[in-house]
């Protein structure tokens, strides 16, 4: 049976034509995955953060691997079972303070897992917790995924390390990351958990203090921040300085006070930009990702200038960060631009996981700004204080860099000889040379950000101080004296490899300069010119030694 539809349909379709002049349009077809409606290249549109996420969190794995690397090499020779500052000693020494308890007292004073592992093998509990650090943040690194408890696990095992031994900028950022996640989800894009702004702007206002905090410390400390002459020093008294150090140290005065000038922008001015707009914010991140890359370039800062560009990413959002990843059908740029294709201008459902989330950011919101009252005050006061924590978990604290200058650059110079008298005149004495800080005036600075050498930083503050302020380092002395060879992993060089070892060793203090470029010291293949200044610490025995090892019942280096 013949259908009469499209027959009778077509004198009304005849009539609108000469009602409109037109006829009804063809239904669209849908754009092609990653293009808008006229065929071009669809861009992602500002106010969601999905890819955000991703770059923050393979920035921070990135630091955490580092972090975790410098650990797995250093910490056994640093604070292990025959560590220069072994942390089973610091440990204990905790425990009684506490009456040799082991309550919530001792664990909140110095939160770390090791408290609840075997001690008899201190070595094997620092390898394990470096080891699995490496694990966790080498996933989250290539995968670009995590969930809570990965960043947890991470965060968890930093902390046990910095407990007993060292900085704690990574451990608020960190903190912060957990909460960037899904509870138990491994997605790089969990539809169900988008972004929270709260914890987005705990990364800003990280980033807001730690140059506040620099800048304001610099500003009410050395005189020379005031005048605009402190970057004449810098270059060539930083902790480790690197080759480009060397021809920056050169530059005219001028150059000098530009520098000086624009890092008091970039430190008290710039931060504000955070709580201007999104542009005034994107802004705010650019500079300060340039300004850590400019730190970068010109000295051997650790890790901390990439740390420190980590929570300035999340100044960006995924408009702003499209660039970074490809448009192909499929991709994560053409995932996230159908996810927000699909939730514009709808609310989503409400979900029992997603109310439970609000709540936890919520709290952290509150946590952070409950926290951040002693900093606040910290940073309005005239006494200030920086890199300090207000808490034993390190989730919100104080931060500052350089607010003294050095004016000259010491060093300490260990030397070793194999004569039976180190008084005599004919004693031969042979310089050890550290990974990385100054000691040949002929070799090169290196080259090593991110990764941290952190014997040679001891040293650098030691050159400030007496050995009766660093005890640590007669321990060193020690160990080299008994050719000890985890104390000997540290260092580049030793006068008495192959050799045994020295008789006695001693501290020598000299005064360090950059030879001039093209002046007779460069033209001898000498990047530094040094001058002795004195003794540090008098030649000593490894028997002379023996009363100080004994009065802090540690025992005695033995000669191998």
């Amino acid at each position: 049976m013949r259908s009469d539809g499209p027959a009778m349909a077509a004198p009304e379709e005849s009539l609108r034509k000469r009602k409109t002049g037109r006829s009804d349009p063809e239904p669209e077809s849908p754009p092609a995955p990653g293009r808008d409606t006229a065929g071009s290249p669809a861009h992602l549109h500002a106010g969601t953060f999905w890819l955000t996420r991703i770059v923050l969190l393979k920035a921070l794995a990135f630091v955490y691997f580092v972090a975790f690397l410098v650990a797995f090499h250093q910490n056994k020779q640093l604070i292990g079972d025959r560590g220069l500052l072994p942390c089973r000693a610091y440990l204990r020494s905790v425990q009684q303070y506490f009456q040799g308890r082991l309550g919530w007292e001792a664990l909140s004073y110095a939160p770390t897992i090791l408290w609840l592992m075997d001690w008899s093998d201190m070595n094997s509990n620092l390898d394990l917790l470096a080891l699995l650090g490496l694990g966790v943040s080498s996933f989250v690194l290539i995968t670009g995924c995590a969930n809570m408890l990965l960043m947890a696990a991470l965060w968890g095992l930093y902390m046990s390390l910095v407990n007993v031994g060292w900085e704690s900028q990574l451990l608020e950022t960190g903190f912060l990351g957990i909460f960037l996640c899904p509870l138990w989800t491994l997605s790089r894009l969990p539809r169900h958990t988008p972004t929270s702004r709260i914890v987005l702007w705990g990364f800003r206002w990280l980033i807001f203090r730690i140059m506040l905090g620099a800048g304001l410390i610099k500003i009410r400390g050395d005189r020379c921040w005031r005048d605009l002459t402190c970057m004449d020093f810098h270059y060539e008294t930083q902790p480790v300085p690197n080759p480009m150090a060397y021809y920056l140290h050169r530059s005219p005065w001028w150059f000098h006070r530009f520098e000086t000038l624009s890092n008091h922008f970039i430190e008290l001015l710039v931060p504000f930009f955070l709580f201007l707009g999104r542009r005034a914010c994107m802004v705010h991140g650019v500079l300060q990702i340039l300004f850590q890359a400019v730190l970068i370039v010109s000295g051997n800062l650790s890790f901390l200038n990439w740390l420190t560009m980590v929570p300035s990413l999340a100044c960006f959002d995924d408009a702003a960060l499209g660039f970074l990843f490809p448009s192909s059908p499929g991709s994560l740029k053409d995932r996230v631009l159908r996810m927000q294709r699909e939730t514009r201008g709808t609310q989503p459902e409400p979900r029992f996981g997603s109310v439970v989330r609000r709540a936890a950011n919520v709290s952290l919101g509150v946590l952070l700004a409950w926290l951040s009252v002693p900093v606040v005050l910290n940073l309005l006061s005239s006494r200030q204080v920086m890199n300090t924590s207000f808490n034993p978990l390190r989730i919100v604290n104080t931060y500052g860099a350089f607010g003294s200058i050095t004016k000259e650059r010491t060093e300490v110079v260990l030397q070793g000889t194999a004569s039976p008298n180190a008084s005599a005149p004919d004693a031969v004495w042979e310089d050890y040379e550290f990974k990385c800080k100054p000691g040949d005036p002929s070799r090169r600075p290196c080259l090593i950000s991110p990764y941290h050498y952190r014997l040679d930083w001891l040293m650098w503050f030691a050159a400030f101080q007496t050995y009766e302020h660093n005890e640590w380092i007669l321990r060193l002395a020690g160990k080299l004296l008994a050719g000890d060879t985890e104390a000997l992993s540290l260092l580049a060089h030793s006068p008495f490899e192959g050799r045994p070892p020295p008789r006695w060793v001693r501290g020598e203090h000299y005064r360090y300069k950059f030879s001039r470029p093209g002046g007779s010291h460069a033209s001898q293949g000498k990047w530094w010119v040094r001058k002795r200044i004195g003794v540090y610490f008098p030649p000593l025995s490894l028997e002379e030694l023996r009363a100080y090892f004994r009065d802090r019942g540690e025992p005695l280096p033995e000669p191998l």
